[in-house]
């Protein structure tokens, strides 16, 4: 029998009723930071390709690595990276089936994101 409310339902989950939630913004951002780290990958392969290929092309590429665009994004890129590590051992843990309630989850989740802060700086100081 053909259900004559099918067209008057809203698809699940409607995006004018969904409340967005710290686990799917910490997941989108997730995938962003591993999009954006291959972005930052080739620009280190880049800079080595510079490198190998000649001093006034290295000059060129070195000088747009160690300006403060270049600073601002590498910065970033290491957020980034430390993000989506902190992120891969969140699912190591999920995938034991150990804190998976929504309390722990979202503890997780800032805690991934302070972790993801404080390494950065720890990283941009020590290294």
């Amino acid at each position: 029998m053909a259900d004559v409310n099918r067209g008057n339902r809203p698809l699940s989950p409607h995006l004018q009723i969904y409340r967005k939630q710290l686990n799917s913004a910490t997941s989108i951002l997730n995938r962003i930071t591993g999009i954006a780290m291959l972005g930052s990958a080739f620009l280190i392969v880049w800079w080595l390709l510079a490198a190998a290929t000649g001093k006034a092309y290295f000059d060129l590429v070195d000088g747009l690595m160690t300006s403060l665009l270049g600073d601002v994004v590498m910065t970033l890129s290491v957020l980034g990276l430390w993000y989506h590590t902190l992120g891969g051992l969140r699912h190591l843990i999920w995938d034991t089936g150990r804190g998976l309630q929504l309390e722990a989850a979202d503890r997780m989740g800032w805690a991934m994101i302070a972790g993801a802060v404080v390494l950065t700086i720890l990283t941009l100081i020590f290294v």
